[in-house]
């Protein structure tokens, strides 16, 4: 007798990855919130990268308006630096364990108490507290990737996730000249009563419309991977940070580095034998994973060069003979193209990136980085080439960022997403560090005296455009030997040992309806 198979119908199922589990009933593809969850997420991010930048023009008026030195003012941008870079990974780490929804929330809420906190005084002491507060926003970018790929339907994960790690970019581009505007014509406290509003506006709508994602990783949350890796970040962030004003031989900054060497090491031997890890070192050392975050370390060096150079050099006095005399709200409205330049360029990027892959839009994006410092160092006297220059370097920042989060979601388990993502945004961090301590050292360096003031020389500038432009070549370099998928390099990615032993998975429907 002859067995006809007879075609199941209703919907398709798709397994989770290894180690994921879903806790509650998946979203449907009517759900009405989707459509403003990336514009919501968006906002997130721009938020929290205001927070890193809307500072910088009130750093010269600080130590008068709160009574301390330019050296302690200085930990208003340090503290802010040091918090992000510990929180990111750490949120991340405990979104995917605990729920990406309540690691946002959690930090959007801090973000808007540290502003508060900032908007109601005026010593230093709780200022410095504000601004460490702020910094823990630096996560929701990270957290609202991985919300992104666990929420949207296949076909529009790629331009949400674009959209939303090229928020990083247009923040710091639009917070400077907002910044810039405040200061010259309002109390500087405007600025942070400004941002509290902001923030609690964009919690109430985190609130609102996004949703708890169903994906999670079972474990225990490892804290001693956690006080390491923060101690490590500390450590090296600190002596980054501070190495020009303490001295880079100093015992100070020599022992802090020493620190960070031995506290890595201590750190990555834990990591490799911990059940549940707090980075699994086995899927981030991979090439397809380690290579985009070394290239996220580079992009970031280069990007931030951009913004801390381009409203200096138009602010230096005419009396250099370089510089334009603009004010400083004129200076940073120079980074508002370039913040628009983002904006555009997110859905081409995403485009380019399913089209040609996205390690081809981070090559593209490094081109363009490198050529952008290449017009800066020849067209560095008009303030439109100038502008020129600063958004071309803008664009290629945008095709970068759009195409780092792609590379490393590829290349990990959906159940790591937050993590290994809070780590591509950590080395971002660092390199922001490192450009910073590298844009000083080499502006004290190099100076001239003009109009009674010791002013940077023009010279100075062109040596930061080189060091810039050499390492988005670095970054191309780096992307060209990312593995493609399936590639002879590119190794399936095991589950850990922890995750082995989870309880058995439960299947999620696909919402497109696709096996």
């Amino acid at each position: 007798m002859c067995r006809t198979s007879i075609p199941r119908v209703g919907p398709t199922f798709r397994p989770l990855p290894p180690g994921a589990f879903v806790t509650g009933p998946a979203s449907t593809p009517h759900d009405a919130r989707r459509r403003f969850l990336v514009p919501v997420l968006g906002s997130c991010g721009i938020v929290a990268a205001l927070m890193q930048t809307v500072v910088v023009p009130l750093l010269p008026d600080l130590p008068a308006l709160t009574g301390s030195s330019a050296s302690t003012v200085s930990w208003t941008l340090t503290a802010t630096l040091l918090s992000g870079a510990v929180c990111t990974p750490l949120l991340g780490r405990a979104g995917d364990m605990f729920g990406k929804k309540r690691m946002l929330v959690l930090a959007m809420v801090v973000l808007s108490i540290g502003s508060l906190m900032c908007a109601l005084t005026s010593d230093i002491g709780v200022l410095i507290v504000g601004r460490t507060l702020q910094g823990m926003a630096t996560a929701v970018v990270p957290l609202g990737i991985s919300i992104l790929r666990d929420e949207l339907p296949p076909a529009k994960v790629g331009g949400g996730i674009a959209m939303m790690s090229s928020t990083l970019g247009i923040g710091a581009a639009v917070g400077l000249p907002l910044a810039g505007l405040v200061v010259d014509h309002a109390d500087w406290h405007v600025m942070f009563w400004a941002a509290t509003a902001l923030a609690l506006v964009v919690l109430t709508l985190v609130v609102l419309v996004v949703r708890e994602s169903p994906v999670r990783t079972p474990g225990r949350f490892d804290v001693i991977g956690s006080l390491g890796l923060a101690a490590f970040l500390v450590c090296l962030l600190l002596a980054v940070s501070k190495g020009a004003a303490w001295g880079w031989g100093s015992a100070r900054t020599a022992g802090l580095i020493g620190a960070a060497a031995v506290i890595l090491l201590g750190w990555c031997r834990h990591q490799w034998r911990a059940r549940t890890p707090l980075v699994d070192l086995r899927v981030t050392t991979r090439p397809a994973v380690l290579l985009p975050n070394i290239a996220a370390l580079f992009i970031g060096f280069s990007f931030y060069a951009n913004s801390l150079s381009t409203a200096q050099l138009v602010q230096t006095p005419e009396a250099s003979g370089y510089g334009l005399g603009l004010s400083v709200a004129a200076g940073g409205l120079c980074l508002l193209p370039g913040g628009v330049m983002m904006v555009v360029l997110s859905p081409v990027s995403t485009r380019l990136t399913a089209t040609r892959g996205p390690r081809f839009c981070l090559g593209l994006g490094a081109v363009l980085l490198g050529l952008g410092y290449v017009v800066r160092i020849f067209t560095s006297h008009d303030l439109w080439t100038v502008i020129a220059g600063a958004t071309v370097v803008a664009s290629g920042t945008a095709m970068c960022y759009s195409a780092l989060p792609m590379l490393v979601i590829r290349a990990v388990p959906a159940a790591q997403t937050a993590a290994a993502n809070g780590i591509n945004a950590l080395m971002r961090t660092i390199g922001q560090a490192v450009c910073s301590a590298v844009v000083a050292a080499v502006l004290t360096s190099y100076t001239i005296s003009a109009a009674g003031r010791e002013l940077p020389a023009l010279h100075a500038y062109m040596v930061i455009f080189v060091i810039a432009g050499t390492v988005a070549g670095c970054a191309l370099i780096a992307c060209l030997c990312i593995p493609e998928p399936g590639g002879p390099t590119a190794v399936p990615i095991p589950a850990p040992a922890a995750h082995a032993q989870s309880r058995p998975l439960a299947a999620r429907p696909d919402p497109t309806g696709r096996t």
